[in-house]
């Protein structure tokens, strides 16, 4: 497990606080902001997998799942056995609600995801969607990601990452830093987790700064996909054996 800094814990209170305030609009604005393409990358995260999930023996975890959205992707027509943990009690109860409408029995638990209590080698993959920038160290999440796969075990990451069309770029940065924040505010209540947004984006590791990253942690065939021009990037990873 990861020895944490003052700092470090400090800003994990912080984040956990922040996403329990804004925990009953979450979905929502997730949805509404995105026009709904959020959906469609959390597919492809499932697609990717789509050879872990198929098989029956397999375990995977969808690390910071927040509200299970990605979690419940992956159990569609899924044979492996799906785990999500959360540091945010609010956001893990709406995740609970959710098995009883979709029929689904993923256990969810509450953990850190820097500080994770699996043994070594415990899963077949590992997925999470939009959490690894909240993390107050990123190379010592990617390392405790690394800790619990098995070897030749799988690494999914979705993240907001740098957007890689000119034009389109500035368009999408004034949206993101501007009008997201009054709108996300204005339905949440919190303007200050929407400005947190475009805040956190800003300061994460582009797209090949974050493949570096996960190579140096421990993984081979690191690749990543872009989705919607940048927006978002898809980086995936194989556990050395």
């Amino acid at each position: 497990m990861n020895e944490r800094t003052a700092d470090e814990l400090k800003h994990a209170r912080a984040v956990r606080e922040m996403f329990s305030g804004i925990a009953t609009k979450y979905d929502f604005l997730n949805h509404f902001l995105s026009a709904n393409i959020d959906k469609r990358w959390r597919r492809l995260v499932a697609q990717k997998l789509k050879d872990v999930l198929e098989n029956p023996n397999a375990l995977v975890l969808d690390v910071a799942c927040g509200t299970g959205d990605l979690s419940l992707e992956l159990q569609k027509n899924a044979r492996a056995k799906i785990f999500g943990t959360d540091f945010c009690r609010p956001m893990l109860d709406i995740a609970f609600n959710k098995n009883a409408k979709n029929a689904s029995d993923i256990p969810y638990i509450e953990a850190d995801g820097m500080n994770l209590s699996f043994a070594n080698e415990s899963f077949d993959a590992v997925t999470i969607a939009f959490g690894l920038r909240n993390f107050s160290n990123w190379k010592k999440g990617l390392r405790e990601f690394q800790r619990i796969l098995k070897p030749g075990g799988k690494l999914i990451i979705l993240e907001f990452s740098t957007p890689v069309i000119p034009g389109f770029r500035g368009m999408f940065q004034f949206y993101f830093s501007t009008i997201l924040p009054r709108i996300g505010g204005a339905v949440s209540g919190s303007r200050g987790a929407y400005e947190y947004l475009p805040d956190s984006v800003s300061k994460f590791p582009d797209q090949k700064n974050l493949a570096r990253m996960i190579s140096e942690t421990g993984f081979s065939d690191v690749e990543y996909k872009n989705l919607t021009g940048g927006i978002a990037a898809i980086h995936m990873g194989t556990k050395n054996k």
